[in-house]
């Protein structure tokens, strides 16, 4: 603990929002990740000078800093190393304006993904990027990892979704990046700060876009006796032209723990289930959702069944928003992994992925986003079993291998963070991760802004990075 820092911060903001004890730094070393780190200081700012007071102090004491939402994130990219200063934007929590007209909202990081489209839901409007997580998420966090969902196949992840940003830099200056206006001129810094994963600043007001409910949603459920035509199927609806609003696949490890939590009448029996969603105007949705089942079973789905109504929609989406939590009555841990891979490559990878699995003597359930590739493995384990975890991290590290072998990518919507640092050479020649470091850089030249993160060995002032001892957990 630094407490000169800690002395500094209540001189700037309450002392009731400065923390160090013991006991709350520990629930602050990780986020919801396998890797541990240590805080040294937890700050709770409620404003934008808060924070550029925060910041501005931390760079005074020489103290990296990292800012940090609701703590879901699975990368370690929230994890504080080296007893840097946190600071929790959870407090900063308000909508602080809604344009209806223009479907615009200016939010603080802290906000809810799920309950800022709650507060304007009776506007016909919603935040579309939804993270499996978004009861509990915050935009600031979906800012920092560019995050996805289910029905970000149709809308786009969280780049599309962000018009503006106010941001406090490494310096202590405030800046904004894009705005209310069409077409900002020069380079879309905008663009650049989203994903970041808080090593170009803290983003303190987040201009977002809003997108109109659809008049009509029809949302369809698939049983396989495999996952590869289960997979086939989803290659086939793309193929004849439909992008519907949400392709979603389990297996049958998954759909078996998720019944026995929500009792939604789901095929124990299928090795797969195909949760398929369309939406717009009425006419189309009725066309899409024909054809749809007509090419489910050409593909030889056992059952489809169609959702009779609101309730009976929200229960099988509470199934597949649900699955993680589901696995804790097979097993005590898991660690998901986040890696995306062509369509027509997804039968092959996820029989490597069972292969893994069985090799490192491991349980894997599959829950994935099939429309674009979106691969979310489940390594489930007890970690009190001696040796399970030095299994699980090889079991990890060869299916990130085997995807990107595939022609596939590290990560679709979790971020690099730590988890997959030292992996980012398998994807960018040494010349593509110093332009990166570069980058960083740029918007951070001091380093301080959440560091040892994402890039494997060009550090932010052009320094190896390491990993503190005991990192991993």
């Amino acid at each position: 603990m630094n407490e000169g820092l800690a002395a500094d911060l209540r001189s700037v903001m309450s002392a009731d929002r400065v923390r160090t004890n013991a006991t709350e730094l520990g629930l602050y070393r990780r986020d919801a990740s396998n890797i541990e780190g240590s805080a040294g200081v937890v700050c709770f700012p409620l404003t934008t000078t808060e924070v550029q007071a925060a910041v501005r102090t931390a760079q005074r004491h020489g103290v990296a800093f990292v800012a940090r939402g609701a703590g879901t994130g699975l990368a370690g990219g929230a994890t504080p190393l080296d007893h840097a200063l946190v600071i929790a934007t959870t407090k900063m929590n308000r909508v602080l304006s809604v344009d209806a007209v223009n479907r615009m909202a200016w939010v603080e990081p802290g906000v809810l993904n799920l309950d800022l489209t709650r507060q304007v839901s009776h506007l016909g409007l919603h935040f579309a990027p939804d993270p499996s997580s978004q009861q509990s998420c915050s935009i600031g966090g979906n800012v920092a990892n560019n995050s996805g969902g289910p029905h970000c196949l149709s809308d786009g992840v969280t780049a599309s979704h962000v018009l503006g940003l106010e941001v406090v830099l490494s310096d202590g200056s405030v800046v904004q990046f894009g705005g209310e206006e069409p077409e900002e001129e020069g380079l879309d810094l905008r663009g650049a700060f989203v994903g970041s994963e808080g090593m170009f600043g803290i983003a303190t007001k987040v201009l977002v876009r809003l997108t109109q409910n659809a008049p009509t949603v029809k949302t369809m459920l698939m049983d396989f006796a495999s996952v590869e035509a289960g997979a086939q199927t989803v290659s086939a609806i793309i193929a004849a032209g439909m992008v519907p609003a949400a392709l979603e696949m389990m297996d049958q490890l998954c759909v078996q723990a998720v019944e026995a939590y929500i009792h939604a009448g789901l095929p124990l029996e299928a090795a797969a289930v195909l949760l398929v969603e369309v939406a717009g105007l009425a006419a189309g949705v009725e066309a899409d959702a024909e054809r749809i089942v007509e090419i489910g079973l050409a593909h030889d789905a056992g059952t489809v069944r169609i959702a009779k109504d609101e309730a009976e929609r929200a229960l099988l989406w509470k199934g597949r928003k649900t699955a993680f939590g589901a696995i804790a009555r097979i097993k005590p841990n898991y660690y998901l992994h986040d890696t995306v891979v062509p369509r027509r490559m997804l039968p092959e990878v996820l029989r490597q992925v069972y292969e893994i699995a069985e090799r490192h003597q491991l349980l894997v359930m599959n829950v994935f986003h099939a429309g674009d590739g979106n691969l979310h493995p489940l390594l489930v384990f007890d970690k009190r079993e001696p040796g399970v975890m030095e299994r699980v991290h090889a079991a990890g590290e060869e299916i990130v291998r085997a995807s990107v072998a595939a022609g596939g990518v590290l990560s679709g919507e979790h971020g690099i963070g730590m988890e997959k640092r030292d992996f980012m050479p398998m994807m960018f020649a040494p010349a593509d991760l110093a332009a990166q470091a570069a980058m960083r850089r740029g918007f951070d030249p001091t380093g301080l802004a959440n560091p040892y993160k994402v890039l494997p060995s060009a550090g932010a002032c052009g320094d190896v990075q390491h990993v503190p001892d005991g990192a991993w957990v």
